[in-house]
């Protein structure tokens, strides 16, 4: 072989490693087009991994201006499409007149039917008049229509939905250091009973998220860490019922580079994942980008720290 067709065939090699690199990484924050934040992660009966997320608009005002809430899907963790927006404060008949704060949202299946929970609130006075939203459709990403409101619940955010084994669903939401939890009625739009404190939980704030490994049951969120530049992090707790009481089990993620924290966990193809958001598109706390990194337990069902990357490595 001469030097030149050497050179040719090393050069060669180098671009199809580089390019089989490019194709077996992700990129965080995966979504780029707008500004992101809460993203809440299911996969769904058709395969695909579905993240529900709010959105941060430019130029932002805090987070009051919070509105227009996108799903996006993906197959492999690499290409993602976005479903384009599913549904915005306009269509809230009971929200409050200057619309915005459309905060983190949730949503959960049952029996042909997905449910979409938002958290809105129903006067001008927003922080003692929020009420969690119900939009239903029969397709993930699509065609959700606002079906009024859970009646009874306290003024609080973060709605988040759990599907146990045997189909019971319970919903969870709170903010501000409280937590609560309690059993929804076959309907999806009622709760079964009373709201329950989460007891056990250590130094909560809000982004309440359960999930189930091995017959345990987790529940992470995110704290009050406020230290300079650095602020929420991500906690969890366990416990052999969906509603505790909860063994709190340590820090699984240290702060972003972002004023807050919002995250959920799920397992796809075999892998679990950690979703949450940074201010790394924006260097601006209110704007926010999602992003997602490998979640792993050690032998004992202690979830490892997360570690924040620019980019997932299949």
């Amino acid at each position: 072989m001469n030097p030149f067709t050497k050179k040719i065939n090393t050069f060669t090699l180098l671009l199809l490693t580089v390019s089989l690199w490019a194709y077996g990484q992700g990129k965080n924050p995966f979504i780029t087009e707008i500004y992101t934040a809460d993203p809440s992660a299911h996969v769904w009966e058709d395969g695909r991994l579905y993240v529900y997320a709010s959105h941060d608009i430019a130029p932002p005002r805090g987070c009051d201006l919070m509105d227009r809430y996108h799903v996006f899907s993906t197959s492999d963790m690499i290409n993602w499409v976005d479903h384009g927006e599913m549904l915005s404060s306009e269509e809230v008949s009971w929200g409050r007149r200057e619309g915005g704060f459309m905060w983190a949202p949730d949503c959960a299946y049952k029996e042909g039917t997905y449910y979409f929970y938002f958290p809105h609130p129903s006067g001008d006075d927003w922080n003692n008049t929020w009420k969690i939203g119900i939009a239903t459709s029969s397709e993930p990403a699509s065609g959700f229509e606002v079906q009024g409101y859970i009646e009874g619940l306290e003024s609080m955010i973060d709605p988040s939905v759990f599907i146990d084994d045997n189909g019971q669903a319970y919903f969870y939401y709170g903010g501000g250091g409280v937590c609560k939890g309690g059993k929804l009625k076959d309907n999806m739009r009622e709760i079964d009973g009373a709201m329950q404190d989460m007891e056990g939980l250590v130094d909560f704030h809000e982004a309440a998220w359960v999930h189930k490994k091995d017959g345990v049951y987790y529940l992470s969120y995110s704290d009050n860490h406020d230290d300079g530049i650095l602020h929420n992090r991500m906690r969890y707790a366990t416990s052999d019922s969906p509603l505790g009481p909860w063994k709190h089990q340590g820090i699984y993620m240290e702060p972003t580079d972002s004023f807050t924290n919002h995250g959920s966990i799920v397992e796809f193809n075999g892998q679990w994942y950690a979703f949450y958001h940074n201010s790394s598109l924006s260097n601006h706390d209110w704007l926010r980008s999602i992003c997602v990194d490998k979640l792993y337990y050690a032998s004992d069902g202690s979830i490892k720290m997360i570690k924040q990357t620019n980019g997932l490595r299949f």
